[in-house]
């Protein structure tokens, strides 16, 4: 266990960092393109008073707002990305507040734009779409913009709307700084009496060690810190729940459901569908937990007991090696998306992989317009790790494949399909690693890490999915929250879904809203479900052979914001607005259970054991 370790950010070798430079030499340039930007905004009085009058004038105000927020964009991504590394780093926070209260400044100041544009009228803006070619590549965002006119308000409203940006971002920045930067968590202790360091970046491989005292009370230490402070981190999600609630009334829906999916043009059955699905299968889950505690040899299975190795692979899997693999596993995409993947995780330098103190939780990538895709995340050498830089490389070429094909309007993809390109690099990658695996252990190991991310998409997010619509349901109705409420629901839905098979510890198990920054996007979670029953439809078109399905997947992989996510995904051959692709990833992962029944019967009856 000796080699979880966590140095400081300074001793992390460069090569192992993102590419920072590659967007601001120094932190000193950063701030002076920060103040430009503050001073850039005053050029928006002229074009206030005269976008509505011609064609010529509309497109100018258009380009420069955007080109605030594309400068904009960059700025973040340096200061956030700057702070997630090391969130120890003091003048990283100051920065990141710094750039949040621009945010506010600019959405205020463009506030103008849309409620300008539903009075100049949908009709006078189409002939104008005619008249002026530079206005046509937003066809869609106009289309879009009157779809939502009854949920925009006049540009007073719109102005203080955007203007509360920054002072509601209190909940999530105040999460964010506490949970990262100033909680210390007690050291795991092995049952060679060796204490090992718990922090957000070594907390998954203290769970993964096959030494259970460790995993006891490494998981132990990290959710009793969070049960320490449970009455401030429930009045931080509770807060933003409240301002949820807020804009969903201020902007005329009738449910904060509604008003989290209007924008993207998804029914709310689409979430209860997903919901509905996972209860279902449950009994999917409970077989796992029994098959989990079977293997392992244990009386009880724990939660702490989820990520315990079943076998030893005997695999170390350095990072150059796990980017070989990745790149062999999406052989299918074509050579040239495995030359921008590799360019990007070596010459490039994407990713930040190394671990160290202050770096945050998980694992996530980022990037702006006008900058590369970055990574942050903690490599351990093994097949999780290997499996998660897959997945944000898959954030990462969905980005870079979207920036490429598509103006800046629709250069964003939605949250809804945030998650789908991710799982499909894991789902490719694990075919052809248990494909062409000779050895047990190894595909055992490829299967646990199967599970592993199952576990956490489609079972902790819609478990999370189901917390999330009763606490905001709770707080529409005007009833109060508070920690034990939160804690409480949460362990109803975990026994729920662990079934017979698992002990609860109620405070521990109930606390787990709490370690998820998910939640302060709301109704983000579930969609983490659908991504997943989407990436797997679309993997196994490309698998079988369907004709034209790698063309298909590349075109949605490119479409950004400028199709609904709904109809970028039938397009590509899976439609999320019926549950059967939710019901056929369950399918997979029944085969999966089976494929690692087999396998460790298979190793019982030749004597292997862990």
């Amino acid at each position: 266990m000796s080699e979880i370790k966590a140095p400081k950010r300074n001793e992390v070798a460069t090569s192992s960092t993102w590419n920072a430079e590659s967007v601001y030499e120094t932190p000193e340039e950063w701030s002076a393109d920060l103040e430009n930007l503050n001073e850039n905004i005053s050029g928006l009085e002229v074009h206030r008073d005269t976008y509505s009058s011609s064609t010529d004038n509309l497109l100018a105000a258009i380009e420069y707002i955007e080109q605030l927020q594309r400068h904009l964009s960059r700025l973040n991504v340096y200061a956030s990305l700057s702070y997630s590394v090391d969130t120890q780093n003091p003048e990283s926070a100051r920065m990141i507040d710094q750039v949040r209260n621009t945010f506010g400044k600019v959405r205020s100041a463009t506030a103008f734009l849309n409620p300008g544009l539903m009075a100049i009228g949908q009709l006078k803006l189409n002939e104008w779409v005619s008249e002026q070619p530079g206005l046509a590549k937003y066809t869609h965002y106009f289309y879009n913009l009157f779809r939502n006119s009854e949920h925009i308000r006049d540009s007073e409203v719109e102005q203080v709307l955007g203007a509360l940006a920054s002072p509601f971002s209190g909940p999530y920045s105040v999460f964010n700084s506490l949970t990262n930067a100033d909680f210390s968590f007690k050291p795991a202790s092995a049952v060679n009496g060796e204490q090992l360091p718990v922090t957000q970046s070594t907390i998954d491989a203290v769970l993964e060690s096959p030494d259970r005292k460790a995993r006891r009370t490494g998981w132990e230490n990290y959710t009793d810190t969070y049960l320490a402070h449970k009455n401030a981190l429930a009045n931080l999600l509770s807060s933003s729940m409240k301002q949820n609630v807020f804009y969903t009334r201020a902007r005329n829906f009738n449910s904060t459901l509604e008003a989290a999916l209007f924008e993207h043009n998804i029914p709310v059955e689409v979430f209860h569908n997903l919901i509905s699905t996972f209860k279902d299968n449950l009994p999917i889950w409970h077989r796992y937990w029994r098959l989990r505690r079977k293997a392992l040899g244990v009386e009880t299975l724990h939660p702490y007991d989820i990520w315990a190795p079943l076998v030893d692979a005997g695999t170390h899997i350095t990072y150059p090696r796990a980017v070989e693999l990745i790149s062999s596993g999406l052989e299918p995409l074509g050579p040239e998306y495995a030359s921008i993947l590799q360019r990007g995780c070596t010459s490039d330098r994407w990713v930040d992989y190394a671990p160290n103190q202050g770096k945050a939780a998980g694992a996530f990538s980022s990037g702006a317009y006008d900058t590369h895709p970055f990574i942050c995340m903690s490599y351990t050498d093994d097949v999780s790790s290997l499996s998660t830089l897959a997945h944000e490389l898959g954030h990462s070429m969905h980005s870079y494949l979207t920036k490429t094909n598509q103006p800046f309007v629709y250069s964003r993809y939605s949250l809804f399909l945030a998650e789908v390109a991710s799982n499909f690099h894991q789902a490719m990658v694990r075919a052809k690693l248990l494909a062409h695996a000779q050895d047990n252990n190894f595909r055992i190991a490829v299967l646990e890490e199967a599970m592993s991310n199952f576990h956490r998409y489609f079972f902790i997010m819609p478990t999370l999915a189901r917390f999330e619509l009763e606490m905001h349901q709770r707080t529409e109705r005007g009833q109060g929250l508070n920690a034990d409420i939160m804690n409480n629901v949460m362990a109803d839905l975990f026994s729920e879904g662990y079934g017979e098979e698992m002990h609860v510890d109620r405070e521990r198990v109930g606390i787990t809203w709490a370690a998820f920054q998910h939640l302060y996007v709301d109704y983000y979670v579930f969609q983490y479900a659908t991504g997943i029953s989407a990436a797997h439809a679309l993997s196994r078109r490309i698998l079988n052979d369907v004709p034209g399905s790698v063309q298909d997947y590349l075109k949605f992989l490119s479409s950004g914001s400028s199709l609904y996510p709904l109809e970028a995904l039938k397009a590509a051959g899976v439609d999320l607005a019926q549950p059967d692709a939710v019901i056929e990833t369950f399918a997979v992962l029944s085969d999966y259970v089976s494929m690692l029944e087999s396998l460790l019967e298979e190793n019982t009856s030749q004597g292997v054991t862990l």
